[in-house]
């Protein structure tokens, strides 16, 4: 008997290939059904959306379970969706959710994954982020500023870094959440400030990218946070931002989505952790007044194939081509087209949510993190934020445009500048 000698690659090569293989597939059907069909695949389905996420935050079943301590970060990925999607929960559920969020407040400081559990940074963000996200003075003075900072200093640490909670690990999601809460209260002050660039500058590492910690590997989330964080603290600069953008620009694959790390599967979260650097970016290059080198969309190889190749022009309403920029508008540092593309095409659960992947089922967390992407997407031609987008930078019907997005924070423009407002008084 012969040896089998045919090679059968690794695992993550083998998983690539399956990818490839379902992504191919769908984008040749899109190509060969008529034009109708097309727009009707590329619609966004606000009303399954909205449904799926009401459920989600009046009752979760049995398996959910696993994610006890991540119940203010469940109502954050639904209230944040329903804001993206210019929806309003009613008054009832809005105050249900204030006084669950409360419970969650610990006496000492901070939020916790649920009543009585331990305050943690990263419910912190995401309880702030919530009841941001619903508005109003009810929400946001529910927020106890003055706890929320004896528990920021808490969890300073020595080295100028943050801990996630009491006794718990140090890492650049540490330093952003901490510093992004800080920020949007209006309680960021030097002692809270000191020292945390240089240890975010020691976790970029020799790829471009951010690691969680110094000597770990890029990637994409740590990479959003350290950057975003830099960007809040003024010392985005000190960064490589060259090697940066070389590293986040090379995540987008041929699927049009992005992956989150080298050699590793393109996931529908990283339109915004990774989609949204670019927008970081635009952000910190209008405060220091310079613009970035765009990338030609029209010459980038984002499709499968050529015969796949969806443009803008093909499936968006109105006038609009792309093959001119208005002055209100710059070229985005990404293929937002084939992101667009991806994300409506394979990310999108036709009746309601996102998910990671084809094969892969819908969750809260991914429909979050899907239509922040998406937004970064359709907004990131736009020289001025309160501008709508123009039709050829949205793909499918215009009726898929959603509210644009804070991207620091991740929080509807709208609602982030209530809360500036809001917090600069009080």
């Amino acid at each position: 008997m012969e040896p089998d000698t045919e090679p059968r690659g690794t695992v993550t090569q083998r998983e690539q290939s399956m990818v490839l293989n379902d992504v191919n597939m769908l984008y040749h059907i899109y190509a060969s059904v008529p034009p109708l069909a097309q727009k009707l695949m590329m619609e966004l389905q606000r009303e399954n959306h909205v449904e799926y996420l009401l459920r989600g935050l009046q009752q979760l079943g049995p398996s959910f379970c696993s994610l006890d301590a991540n119940r203010p970060w469940i109502c954050y990925w639904i209230l944040h969706s329903m804001a993206l999607l210019g929806e309003f929960i009613d008054a009832d559920l809005e105050d249900r959710t204030i006084e669950f969020l409360s419970r969650c407040q610990d006496p000492n400081g901070g939020y916790g994954g649920g009543p009585g559990q331990m305050p943690h940074l990263a419910t912190t963000y995401a309880a702030v982020n919530a009841l941001i996200s619903l508005g109003g003075e009810k929400s946001l003075s529910s927020i106890n500023r003055s706890k929320v900072y004896t528990f920021l200093k808490r969890m300073k640490d020595p080295s100028g870094a943050f801990r996630m909670h009491d006794a718990g690990e140090i890492d650049v999601r540490a330093c952003y959440t901490a510093i992004a809460v800080a920020s949007i209260l209006n309680i960021l002050d030097d002692e809270l400030l000191q020292n945390v660039g240089n240890y975010i500058l020691s976790c970029q590492t020799y790829e471009g990218g951010i690691a969680g910690e110094p000597g770990s590997e890029a990637h994409g989330g740590y990479t959003f946070c350290g950057l975003a964080a830099m960007i809040l603290i003024n010392e985005a600069d000190r960064l490589d931002l060259a090697a940066l953008i070389g590293w986040v620009v090379f995540r987008q694959g041929v699927e049009g989505g992005f992956q989150g790390r080298t050699n590793k599967l393109v996931d529908g979260c990283y339109s915004f952790w990774q989609g949204g650097v670019f927008a970081l970016l635009r952000r910190f290059h209008s405060i220091i007044g310079e613009s970035p080198t765009p990338v030609d969309q029209r010459g980038a190889e984002c499709s499968m194939d050529n015969t796949q190749t969806t443009t803008a022009s093909d499936v968006s309403e109105g006038d609009g081509s792309s093959d001119e920029i208005s002055s209100q508008e710059r070229e985005p540092l990404f293929h937002s087209i084939a992101l667009q593309r991806y994300l409506l095409l394979c990310s999108q659960d036709p009746g309601g949510g996102l998910r990671d992947k084809l094969r892969k089922p819908r969750d809260y967390y991914h429909t979050c993190y899907c239509l922040s992407g998406l937004s970064i997407c359709q907004h990131s031609w736009l020289k001025d934020e309160d501008s709508s987008p123009l039709p050829h930078a949205v793909l499918g019907p215009y009726s898929n445009v959603l509210e644009p997005v804070h991207p620091v924070f991740n929080i509807v423009l709208d609602r982030y500048h209530e809360a500036h407002e809001f917090f600069s008084r009080s």
